[in-house]
């Protein structure tokens, strides 16, 4: 009986030794699987750091506003104006009237010309707007182009103020005594300044981050997404139309030639390279249907 009972034991601890070898062996495996994971996770996140280092920072703040001011929602009222397109299709016959290779080339010109050295100057010397603002004033020849350019100019006053300016580092002390200057010129004959877009486009880029050839480009771009979206809805050509207008080589080539040609023109110089722009948007409001503010 004692004899069994030995057996018993001797087998029962054979049993627990087996089973305690299979925990440990067990074990060990789960503490292998455990180390490689870790030795994973380390290389994974090397990886990660690696990555981070080769990837550019953030774009900035001055990048986000550049998107928010070529933008096509911004509201400025530039939806309501042709600068001159649908005149143009007015007095021109219908088999010479072309966008890409007559009027586009001829209204960039003449925005270069007549309003993008203000753009410069007021991003250059931002203390001097409401003296630029009233260089421009004087500067334009043509009623309906000066109603226009107020007319967004206000608009985009009304952006800064309402929107920008709480997110942009910075009092724009500037545009501040602007907006009071121009509180206290209405319902004057002669307002103490009239808020042109080109002088405010160029301070509000400047006080934003923008450099000052990001400024011009993105200015000159805003003007080339207006027309074309003029033709459009005067049924010049569709939509898919309109992208590849504006997607062009062509329309690269000419912002940038006549940023490069203004680069240096005083406001003192810049005038009408293209008269005949004043006579479209001049005869504008003489038509006997229109669907266009000018």
């Amino acid at each position: 009986m004692a004899a069994n009972n030995v057996g018993e034991i001797q087998d029962e601890i054979g049993f627990l030794e087996a089973r305690l070898q299979d925990a440990r062996n067990r074990l060990k495996n789960v503490q292998l699987t455990g180390t490689q994971n870790a030795a994973q996770k380390d290389l994974a996140a090397a990886n990660d750091a690696a990555i981070s280092a080769s990837v550019a920072p953030g774009l900035g703040s001055h990048t986000h506003f550049l998107l928010l001011l070529s933008d096509s929602q911004l509201p400025l009222g530039s939806f309501a104006f042709s600068s001159g397109l649908e005149s143009y299709l007015a007095h021109t016959p219908p088999r010479a009237a072309s966008f890409s290779s007559s009027f586009l080339p001829s209204s960039i010109s003449s925005m270069a010309s007549t309003t993008l050295p203000f753009v410069l100057a007021a991003h250059r010397s931002p203390p001097k707007l409401a003296e630029l603002d009233d260089q421009l004033d004087a500067a334009i020849v043509c009623t309906v182009g000066r109603r226009a350019s107020v007319a967004q100019g206000r608009a985009l006053l009304g952006i800064w103020e309402r929107s920008f300016r709480s997110t942009v580092a910075g009092d724009g002390q500037v545009l501040k005594d602007f907006s009071t200057l121009l509180r206290e010129s209405k319902g004057q004959d002669v307002p103490l300044v009239s808020a042109h877009l080109a002088p405010l486009f160029g301070i509000i880029c400047a006080l934003v981050g923008m450099s000052l050839r990001q400024t011009a480009y993105v200015f000159m771009l805003s003007h080339v997404k207006a027309l074309v979206s003029a033709a459009v809805r005067a049924s010049m050509f569709g939509p898919y139309q309109a992208q590849k207008v504006l997607a062009s080589v062509q329309v690269q080539r000419l912002i940038d030639v006549v940023i490069d040609r203004e680069w240096n023109t005083a406001v003192e110089e810049a005038g009408q390279a293209t008269p005949i722009m004043d006579l479209w948007i001049g005869r504008h409001e003489v038509l006997y249907s229109r669907i266009f503010n000018s």
